[in-house]
């Protein structure tokens, strides 16, 4: 029976992008009422009329409103116009659901009240242009995520080429459900659904020489660079490039809260990762296992300044550990590091390069 039901399921698609519908338009309408009826299983999820009374809330700070004031001040922004043609209807096809939502103007508004004054509305303004690119989805779905939470960029750009195992699920957030399917679509459609209106540009074979340029430049320069991948030949070729394109470069290690800062943009004759990559062919680096990548990934990343365990676990790789052990705990605390380093260099509120440990086994005791 399960072996007969699993040759009649159709194949997920790796769809990641969401789909619009706006009924004031009637091309729109027509294309919506057929996606219903084909679809009669699909979930409608319409909470406009709260997103509205929400809206009305923060644009009248200084007084509660009644439920009555409240009430009347929607009627007044609805107007005349059907409440089903206010703001906009998103498909989302890999979970078979829509939502009605404001349009993207008062979405954003929405989004992003809690922030201020943490967040100025004018550096607000900025950040939504900003555009960021992560390679690596272990580590970087976090980063990813904790970025679009905080609303720190209008565009983002995402590349790796792995699926999602079992192993890796101590560390990166997502359901069972979504085993073998590619990291980054992973993490694309769960952008989708913390915000439709974000750019979202995936690479699923991963950043490699060949797409390089057009993952920093396409569309417009990148902004930032966030390197969390494990291949040495790209940590190298990807820095070559941000250098060359003066674009500022982040990593984060998750061992020690270390996190790393390239700034090429104002320094663009910085040394590659402060000096300390070594004098190696680029053509031998591909294809390493984790153990032979160590004395070459020792020196970039000071490994001899990582924890007790990390460096116990370093030398148990190939004997009774596959690969470099990550917490979900440091992995976390890394997207909060990252994306807290990408709103100040994004708002021109940090300029140096360096190296920082927040380090909680030595801050507290």
């Amino acid at each position: 029976m399960i072996q007969e039901h699993l040759m009649r399921q159709q194949v997920e698609s790796n769809e990641y992008k969401p789909v619009f519908y706006d009924l004031k338009n009637a091309k729109d309408q027509q294309a919506f009422d057929t996606l219903l009826k084909a679809n009669p299983h699909i979930r409608i999820n319409d909470s406009i009329y709260s997103q509205l009374r929400e809206l009305m809330k923060i644009r009248n700070p200084t007084k509660r409103l009644t439920p009555e004031e409240s009430e009347e001040k929607v009627s007044a922004y609805i107007g005349e116009t059907p409440l089903s043609h206010i703001g906009i209807w998103v498909y989302y096809p890999w979970s078979d659901r829509v939502v009605h939502l404001v349009d993207e103007e008062e979405f954003i508004e929405l989004r992003t009240s809690r922030n201020q004054y943490k967040l100025m509305p004018e550096e607000i303004k900025i950040l939504r242009k900003k555009k960021y690119g992560i390679v690596g989805l272990s580590v970087g779905q976090s980063i990813a995520l904790t970025i679009v939470m905080e609303r720190l960029c209008g565009e983002i750009r995402l590349a790796d080429f792995d699926t999602l195992e079992l192993t890796n699920m101590n560390r990166l957030r997502c359901g069972v459900h979504c085993l073998q399917l590619p990291k980054v679509i992973i993490a694309a459609r769960e952008i989708a659904e913390l915000d439709p209106f974000i750019k979202v540009k995936i690479f699923e074979d991963g950043l490699t020489e060949g797409n390089m340029e057009e993952f920093f430049t396409g569309d417009g320069l990148l902004d930032i660079f966030i390197e969390e991948c494990d291949g040495v030949d790209i940590k190298i070729l990807s820095r070559i490039m941000a250098k060359k394109l003066k674009i500022p470069v982040v990593m984060e290690m998750n061992d020690r809260g270390m996190i790393d800062i390239e700034r090429f943009d104002l320094e663009p004759e910085r040394p590659l990762l402060h000096g300390m990559v070594p004098e190696v062919d680029i053509a031998t680096l591909k294809g390493l296992t984790d153990a032979e990548k160590l004395p070459i990934f020792s020196p970039m990343l000071e490994l001899e300044n990582a924890s007790s365990r990390m460096k116990y676990s370093l030398g148990e790789i190939g004997k009774t550990i596959t690969t470099w052990p990550q917490l979900a705990s440091s992995v976390v605390l890394g997207g909060a590091l990252v994306a807290d380093t990408c709103r100040r260099i994004a708002l021109n509120q940090l300029k140096s390069s360096g190296r920082y440990y927040i380090d909680f086994e030595q801050l507290i005791v």
